[in-house]
C-alpha cells in the first residue's frame, strides 16, 4: 500500500495485536466476566465517547485519548456486567436468605441468552448480501460483475461468522467494532485484499467530535504487552496510525485507508443492549422462580410443632427415626403435636411470574408462546396477535442501524480494492443497496400471487412489479435474468403456422398486403 513508518522506539511493534483470522471476534475472552456477587443494577446504555480535538495529530492524539478514556472505562464496566449476565452470572446467584438459610435455592432462568439468540437468529438467519443499486439502468451489468466479486470475496474472509460475532456484542452490549485491514503479503490462497475484525467493544472504541456532524475522530485497540503486562493503546485516524504508552507516542506510520478502519456498530441511539431495559423484570423473575423451589422445600421440611409436650433433642431425634411418637395428655393440659405448614399460592405465583415473562416479551420485541386461536384468524392476523410483527419492526430498526455502519466499513474495503494490484472492483457507494434476506420465503404464496395479479394488469413497468412484490431477494438482478431469458426464448422459438410474416415491401400478415380472415380487416373489407 506504499505507506510510510516512522518509528520512535526499536522495542514497539507498529502493528496492532496479532489477528488470526477474519471475521475473529479479537479478545473475546481477555477481560474477566463479572462475578455473581455483583449487586442488581438498572443500567441506561452506554455514554458516547466524544473528544473536543478538531484534528487528531502526533501532538494532541495521547491528550485527546486520556479525554475519551474515563467514559469509555464506565463503559466496559458496563458491558462487563452485561456479558456475565447473558452468561448466567446473575443476582440471584448470591442471595441471601436469613430465615431458614438452609433452605436457599438459587434459580437462574436465563432470558437474556434466550432473547439474545432469538433476535441473532431472526436477524441474520441469512448472511446479509451485497446487490447492485440500479441508477437508470447506467452501467448496471458492470456495477453487477463487481458487486457479485464483492460477494465473493466478503464470502472468501468468511464475513458471514463475522457479521454473527458482531450482532451478538451489539445485543448484549449496545454497541460493538468492526476493523477492516489490508491483507500483509502476498495473495496465495485467493483470499480477499483486507481482513475484517469483529473486536471486543471492552477492548475497543470510536471516538467522534463534538457538533452536529458527529465525525468520527479516531478510533482504538487497548492492548497488553505480553512480558510487562504494560497496557498500550492502537489509535487510527483517517490518516495515521499511533501506539500510545504511557501518556506519550511511541509508534506512528500513515496508511492509504482514506478514513478510520475502526467503525462502530450501534443498535440503537442509546447504544443499549436488547435486554438491558428488562433487567429488574429478569431479577423479579430468578426470585420469583427461587421463592417457589423454596416454598416446595420447606413444605417437605416444614416444622413441628409441639403443645404441653416435654420432648429432650434426643427423644426429638427419635421421632425422627422411628417416625410416630406417644403422647400423654393431661387433665386441662391436653397435649397436641401438628406441622407447622403454609404453602406458597403456586397459581397466584404462576400468574405474577407470566405477567413480568409477557412484560419482557413485550418489551423486547419478543413473539409469544401464546395458545390461544380463534377459527376467523388470518395469517396475518396471527402474526399480529402472537408478536411477530413486533418482532419484525424491531429488526427493520436494527436493519437501519446496521447499514449505516456498514457503510462506512464498505468505503475502507472499496479503497483497499481500488488500490490492490489484484483487485480490479470499480465500485461507489451510490452503487451497493444493503440486503438483509430475513423471513424472505414466508407468505411466499401471497407473494407470489400479488406478482401474478400486478403482472397480468399491465398497469405497472414489469420491473417495478418485481420490486413491489417481495418475492425476490435481489429485484434488480431477477428483473435483468428475466429479460435475458425471455430474450433467448424469443429467439429459439420457431414460426408457428398463421403466425405474422414481413415481406420484401414491409407489409405484415399471413398474406402480406391481405387482410386476415375473420379479423377485423375482413370485416371492414365486407362493409367496403
Amino acid at each position: 500500500m506504499g505507506d510510510t513508518v516512522e518509528v520512535n522506539s526499536d522495542d514497539v511493534s507498529v502493528e496492532p495485536e496479532a489477528h488470526t483470522g477474519a471475521g475473529e471476534t479479537v479478545g473475546s475472552d481477555v477481560s474477566p466476566s463479572p462475578k455473581p456477587n455483583d449487586a442488581p443494577r438498572t443500567l441506561h446504555g452506554r455514554a458516547p465517547l466524544v473528544t473536543s480535538y478538531d484534528a487528531i495529530d502526533k501532538t494532541n492524539v495521547a491528550d485527546a485519548l486520556n479525554e475519551v478514556l474515563p467514559a469509555f472505562g464506565v463503559n466496559v464496566a458496563d458491558i462487563e456486567y452485561l456479558w456475565g449476565y447473558y452468561k448466567g452470572r446473575q443476582p440471584i446467584l448470591l442471595r441471601e436468605k436469613p430465615v431458614r438459610p438452609e433452605i436457599n435455592n438459587r434459580i437462574v432462568e436465563n432470558h437474556a441468552q434466550e432473547i439474545v439468540a432469538f433476535k441473532l437468529g431472526y436477524q441474520l438467519a441469512e448472511p446479509l448480501q451485497y446487490t447492485c443499486r440500479k441508477a437508470d439502468g447506467e452501467g448496471y451489468d458492470e456495477h453487477s460483475k463487481d458487486v457479485n466479486e464483492l460477494n465473493t470475496l466478503m464470502y472468501a474472509e468468511d464475513k458471514e461468522a463475522g457479521d454473527r460475532d458482531l450482532f451478538e456484542w451489539m445485543l448484549v452490549a449496545g454497541t460493538a467494532c468492526r476493523m477492516v485491514l489490508a491483507r500483509a503479503g502476498e495473495d496465495e490462497d485467493g483470499c480477499a485484499p483486507f481482513e475484517l475484525f469483529a473486536l471486543d467493544p471492552r477492548k475497543s472504541g470510536v471516538a467522534r467530535k463534538t457538533g452536529y456532524r458527529d465525525d468520527v475522530a479516531f478510533g482504538f485497540i487497548v492492548g497488553t504487552r505480553p512480558r510487562t503486562c504494560e497496557t498500550f493503546y492502537t489509535v487510527y485516524t483517517d490518516k495515521f496510525m499511533y501506539e500510545v504508552e504511557n501518556g506519550r507516542v511511541v509508534a506512528s506510520c500513515a496508511h492509504t485507508y482514506g478514513s478510520c478502519p475502526i467503525v462502530e456498530y450501534k443498535l440503537n441511539n442509546a447504544r443499549m443492549g436488547v435486554f438491558e431495559p428488562v433487567l429488574p423484570l429478569l431479577d423479579a423473575i430468578d426470585k420469583a422462580e427461587s421463592d417457589r423451589i423454596n416454598g416446595i422445600e420447606q413444605t417437605v421440611q416444614c416444622l413441628m410443632k409441639f403443645i404441653n409436650v416435654d420432648i429432650s433433642k434426643e427423644d426429638f431425634k427419635e421421632i425422627m427415626e422411628v417416625g410416630g411418637i406417644k403422647l400423654e395428655s393431661r387433665e386441662g393440659r391436653p397435649g397436641d403435636v401438628d406441622i407447622l405448614r403454609n404453602d406458597l399460592d403456586q397459581t397466584q405465583t404462576q400468574i405474577t411470574k407470566d405477567d413480568m415473562y409477557q412484560a419482557v416479551l413485550n418489551i423486547c420485541g419478543m413473539p409469544n408462546r401464546s395458545t390461544g386461536s380463534a377459527s376467523a384468524d388470518t395469517g396475518a392476523a396471527v402474526l399480529l396477535r402472537d408478536g411477530w410483527t413486533l418482532a419484525e419492526s424491531h429488526a427493520k430498526s436494527y436493519e437501519l442501524q446496521m447499514k449505516r455502519s456498514e457503510r462506512d466499513a464498505l468505503r475502507v474495503v472499496l479503497s483497499i480494492c481500488r488500490q490492490s494490484a489484484s483487485c480490479d472492483i470499480d465500485l461507489r457507494i451510490r452503487d451497493i443497496e444493503l440486503k438483509f434476506n430475513r423471513r424472505n420465503y414466508e407468505n411466499i404464496l401471497t407473494k407470489a400471487q400479488t406478482f401474478t395479479t400486478l403482472m397480468q394488469s399491465k398497469m405497472l413497468d414489469p420491473e417495478v412489479v418485481f420490486q413491489v412484490s417481495g418475492l425476490f431477494t435481489d429485484p434488480e438482478a431477477a428483473w435483468t435474468a428475466t429479460q435475458k431469458w425471455l430474450d433467448e426464448k424469443a429467439s429459439e422459438a420457431p414460426a408457428l403456422p398463421g403466425q405474422n410474416t414481413t415481406d420484401d415491401n414491409g407489409n405484415i400478415g399471413p398474406q402480406a398486403g391481405q387482410p386476415e380472415l375473420g379479423g377485423d380487416g375482413a370485416a371492414s373489407a365486407e362493409e367496403a
